[in-house]
């Protein structure tokens, strides 16, 4: 059983991560699942047809660096080094900075979507540097490209993963190691169901694991998915202010933590 490639995902309980889990172990792999709601994806993952260890079950909470730092080490002891280790733990909440509450949405956003990925990865840089082969993969966000109002908390933080995951990639080329940033347009999971605003090109949480799956295995530093959402990023970094202003005016703000 130790034979098969290992891939550690957080975030696996719900969404994108479990659609992921779901597609790795379809293809063969051995899953190291990652979440709070550990009983939840327990029972889950008993559910898959997966023969006895073909899958553990880490209960971390990304917010906290000694949590998730010792459940990659735990991972580590129990299964071994994965080959693709996938950052996908996130939320997705609007803000009002007029409100004080919601520097403290604020401040979460970047706890989960920047730190915690960073953290995610930290347990295994430095034993796939010594092996010289691995896979870092951050989750990040077409919303990382441009900010839309009240999106600041989660544009921003998304914005800073996808500088990050850059950064980390060239430092860790060198060493055989890469760094693949998987950023998503809108798919119909908890973090989009109660969106205001029209969402274009909406997958479903399989297709794009199926996607992502397809992007990490040939290797992209940065791939938009779905296509289109990519090619709408493009277009959206070269617009002037102004245009892109105009554009935006008007559009429903993100739900607040607080909003019924």
């Amino acid at each position: 059983m130790s034979d098969r490639p290992l891939v550690f995902i957080t975030g696996a309980s719900s969404g994108i991560g479990q659609a992921l889990a779901q597609r790795y172990a379809a293809a063969g792999w051995r899953l190291a699942l990652v979440a709070r709601r550990s009983a939840e994806m327990q029972a889950w993952a008993e559910r898959l047809p997966l023969e006895t260890g073909r899958f553990a079950v880490y209960g971390a909470d990304v917010t906290s660096t000694d949590s998730i730092v010792a459940a990659g080490r735990a991972c580590l002891a129990m299964q071994g080094l994965p080959d693709i280790v996938i950052g996908n733990a996130g939320i997705s909440l609007g803000v009002d900075t007029s409100r004080r509450e919601d520097l403290d949405v604020m401040a979460l956003s970047f706890a989960t979507n920047v730190l915690g990925l960073a953290a995610t990865f930290q347990p295994f840089i430095a034993p796939m540097v010594r092996r010289q082969r691995g896979t870092l993969v951050g989750i990040g966000s077409v919303g990382g490209v441009r900010g839309l109002p009240g999106h600041g908390a989660y544009c921003a933080s998304k914005a800073a993963a996808i500088s990050y995951c850059e950064s980390l990639r060239n430092e860790l080329k060198a060493a055989g190691v890469r760094v693949v940033t998987i950023s998503p347009g809108w798919v119909a999971t908890p973090l989009t169901q109660r969106n205001r605003y029209p969402m274009p090109f909406l997958l479903q949480p399989a297709e794009l694991a199926d996607r992502a799956f397809r992007a990490i295995e040939a290797g992209a530093s940065h791939r938009i998915i779905p296509w289109q959402m990519g090619l709408a990023a493009r277009v959206l970094r070269v617009l002037p202010n102004a245009v892109f202003d105009r554009l935006v005016e008007g559009r429903p703000r993100k739900h607040r933590a607080t909003d019924a």
